[in-house]
């Protein structure tokens, strides 16, 4: 165990909230400021980024984190420092991504948590997805009135009807009770501080703004947080949230049943079953089912997770409700019949195209809540049904898509006739991943789904509610595991992701980007793994995403290096992920660590992607890069 230098230590929580975020010499006021108000930050010494002088890899010991944002991934660190472990640091970091990362994750959201616990060797998970309300109906995404199915845009995205019930607060309290070290209160102190301070708002927070600006005007209280003034805050200006610091404190003292019950939680209630709009908007927003007593009996779930082995290394991820560890390590067993390292690059890269393919297949198939559907996970992990799914690959020609199911109860290559349906999650959600200076490690992925989720904002409580449960199929389908069920949670890709070897900890990892976060951490890890490449080139390189589609998404840099081969070579036909400049024509925003030897610590994260992310480690090191 390493022990740190005495200028590192810090004895509270409160006092490293108060180092690490009120703005020295710079002249801007700490006081509380009207909700959604900001301040032009100095020209002199302050970048326009959400925290100047943000890295996309750290090297070192004594504990590590990695986010998409400087603040988040400071404060978890400053946690390690003040003696905090993986757990306490992963909810402050979760907490503070809910202040500056509040488009993609929030109090109002929920998520998935993967902790590995040093001592014993055990991988552990908590799902802390959404639920749909007792009352919902199967047909709640119809039209009554044209008895068709609401458009996904605008109408679902932005409705009361696609709230689920949140679990974030519900993971953190039973993160903390299992595994942390520190109360609820001392995790959310520095975050309620960073809401009260603010944060300096980037070239990403206001490209993300100005893309949902018509959704959030629609609600008064959204539109006072995020469009001061009538428009989306400039770069480089400080965007401040005392509403929700106030709640972040009232969940300190109180606890989550301040949220699930009492005055919030009606307040939330209400919201969802009657939407609070602005006179002048033409969006309908529908309004949903949810009730204070869905908010009461909101339980987050111990999980097993998911393993398997791949190249004589442990994968651990998440089990449904989540689909992210099954169809990862369903990919993995699919290519596990082949040397990739062997093969020229873009006959790889093929190779792992056709396996995704399969692997959705199945996925869409088979994959839902298990408290609601039969999910047979341990037939779609096992190395057998991998082998079966194998022998639909030609490695030197595409299949067309989509490529059918396999036959569980089947040999050989049978497969199974089903119907492939819209994917509608979507790809905004953040990811952290820690490592703290015992050897303890979390994968913690988090969303409110869409960009700024529902689009509503509590009134006078500073967070968004998500819009989850437009992760379900839109018409009820009884053969569909992922049709719409009360009390049910929905299907997810979130896949927080950590490696073992031989019991030791390797890799921990994940990434944002909705149904695209599978391909991402299979596409990082054949990158470590297969590929060769060090951590921050694995997740740097270009993407590409195969999810039982016609078309390869894919961004512009990965059709520029690999379109002309995959195409000409192997019939894929290859398409830009979105148009560029926009949040869409990146695919996943991925933060990891790795462990070598000796207890050696590199972090990594995006490099370019959402503006780049942050990485973080206890006492940095001036030594030779590790891969």
């Amino acid at each position: 165990m390493s022990v740190l230098p005495p200028r590192t230590r810090i004895t509270s929580v409160v006092a490293l909230a108060t180092l690490a975020l009120v703005p020295a010499a710079t002249g801007i006021a700490t006081s509380p400021a009207a909700t959604g108000s900001t301040t032009k930050a100095p020209a002199a010494g302050v970048a326009a980024k959400k925290a100047p002088g943000s890295q996309a890899v750290a090297r070192g010991r004594g504990g590590a984190v990695s986010s998409v944002d400087a603040d988040a991934s400071r404060i978890g660190v400053e946690v390690l420092r003040a003696g905090g472990n993986a757990t306490d640091a992963a909810v402050a970091t979760a907490s503070a991504l809910g202040v500056t990362e509040p488009y993609s994750a929030g109090i109002g959201g929920g998520g998935y948590f993967v902790h590995y616990d040093a001592k014993t060797g055990k991988v552990q998970t908590i799902d802390g997805r959404e639920t749909a309300p007792a009352k919902m109906p199967r047909d709640a995404f119809i039209d009554p009135e044209t008895d068709e199915p609401y458009p996904f845009t605008p109408d679902l995205v932005t409705s009361g009807v696609s709230v689920g019930v949140p679990g974030t607060p519900a993971t953190w309290k039973r993160a903390l009770n299992r595994w942390g070290t520190q109360s609820l209160q001392q995790t959310l102190k520095p975050s309620e501080r960073l809401a009260r301070d603010g944060f300096l708002v980037d070239g990403t927070f206001r490209r993300q703004t100005k893309e949902n600006a018509i959704r959030f005007r629609a609600f008064p209280a959204t539109k006072k947080l995020f469009l001061p003034g009538g428009h989306a805050p400039k770069v480089g200006t400080r965007l401040r949230n005392p509403d929700l610091a106030d709640t972040l404190d009232r969940l300190g003292k109180r606890g989550t049943d301040a949220f699930y019950e009492g005055k919030l939680a009606g307040k939330i209630a209400r919201l969802v079953r009657n939407p609070r709009t602005t006179d002048n908007t033409d969006l309908p927003v529908p309004p949903g089912f949810m009730t204070k007593q869905d908010l009461a009996t909101y339980e987050a779930l111990n999980q097993k997770p998911t393993r398997v082995n791949y190249r004589g290394l442990d994968v651990y991820g998440m089990a449904p409700s989540s689909s992210g560890g099954t169809t990862v390590g369903e990919s993995l067993n699919i290519l596990q019949n082949y040397d990739l390292a062997d093969k020229k690059r873009v006959r790889a890269l093929h190779l792992y195209l056709e396996a995704t393919a399969l692997a959705f297949a199945d996925r869409g198939a088979y994959v839902g809540d298990p408290a609601y559907v039969d999910v047979p996970t341990q037939r779609l992990l096992s190395q057998d049904f991998a082998d079966s799914r194998a022998c639909k690959i030609d490695p030197d020609q595409a299949a067309e898509k989509p490529v059918a199911a396999g036959d569980l109860n089947g040999s050989g290559c049978q497969t199974k006739a089903h119907d492939e349906k819209p994917d509608t999650e979507n790809i905004s959600t953040t990811h952290l991943s820690v490592v703290d200076r015992w050897g303890n490690a979390v994968a913690y992925t988090l969303t409110i789904e869409q960009t700024g989720g529902s689009g509503m904002v509590v009134p006078g409580r500073g967070f968004l509610l998500n819009n989850e449960l437009t992760d379900f199929t839109a018409v009820f389908d009884k053969q569909d595991p992922n049709r719409i069920q009360p009390g049910k949670r929905p299907r997810s890709s979130m896949s927080p992701t950590i490696v073992l070897k031989n019991g030791d900890l390797q890799l921990v990892l994940g990434s944002p980007g909705g149904s695209t976060i599978i391909t991402t951490v299979l596409q990082v890890l054949i990158n470590k793994i297969d590929f060769g490449l060090s951590l921050p080139r694995a997740i740097a390189v270009p993407r590409a995403s195969q999810r039982n589609t016609a078309t390869v998404t894919s961004e512009q840099a990965f059709i520029d290096r690999y379109g002309n081969a995959l195409e000409n070579e192997y019939g894929h036909t290859l398409a830009p992920a979105g148009a560029p400049g926009t949040s869409a024509a990146e695919i996943g925003a991925v933060a990891a660590i790795r462990v070598a030897p000796g207890g050696r610590m590199i972090a990594a994260a995006e490099p370019e992607r959402r503006g780049g992310g942050d990485a973080e480690v206890v006492n940095p090191s001036p030594r030779r890069p590790l891969g």
